[in-house]
């Protein structure tokens, strides 16, 4: 019989202390009523963030998809459509940082990121939505709303990870990427 055994390192705990932070927002921002379906700040997405420019798109995919599962698991939707919306705009989103994290830091820091990341996260939504739940053209009549939220929100969010970042540091962490 094969045994395998599994030991955590310090990565596996910073993930799993940064996907609760990003669960406790998904959670919360639940309860926030809004006017459209869909329409939400994206709180868990500065954890999100803040894990891709401090430790890599690696661990920040872990954070985004242990959020996107765990946060539909408490809410009681899991495997529901918006489960399935949520987690296509979170690929869409971890694709386009995956792509947009090796741009000139100088030119692409947090807010730049936070918008693509909220373009691309509303892009796989839309795209899931119009195949599989409303297969209708009229559909695209949203984005106009779905693009000024994603702007509103997705500056804000940048504006709230640029200002952690450049806060300092836990000196048992290990410093910002460059």
């Amino acid at each position: 019989m094969v045994q395998i055994t599994f030991q955590p390192d310090a990565s596996d705990y910073r993930v799993a202390r940064y996907a609760a932070a990003a669960i406790a927002l998904s959670v919360a921002e639940a309860a926030i009523p809004t006017p459209l379906p869909g329409v939400k700040p994206g709180l868990a997405n500065i954890v999100v963030l803040l894990v891709l420019m401090r430790h890599g798109w690696r661990e920040a995919a872990w954070v985004a998809l242990l959020r996107v599962f765990a946060a539909s698991l408490l809410l009681g939707q899991l495997f529901a459509p918006g489960f399935f919306l949520s987690l296509a705009g979170s690929l869409f989103s971890l694709a386009a940082l995956g792509l947009a994290q090796w741009l000139p830091r100088r030119w692409f820091g947090a807010v730049s990121l936070s918008l693509v990341a909220a373009f691309a996260h509303i892009a796989g939504q839309m795209l899931l939505a119009r195949v599989w739940l409303v297969p209708h053209e009229g559909l695209w009549g949203l984005w106009p709303v779905f693009s000024a939220t994603a702007t509103v929100f997705g500056a804000i969010n940048g504006l709230i990870t640029a200002r952690l970042l450049a806060e300092p540091t836990n000196p048992d962490l290990p410093p910002n990427r460059p």
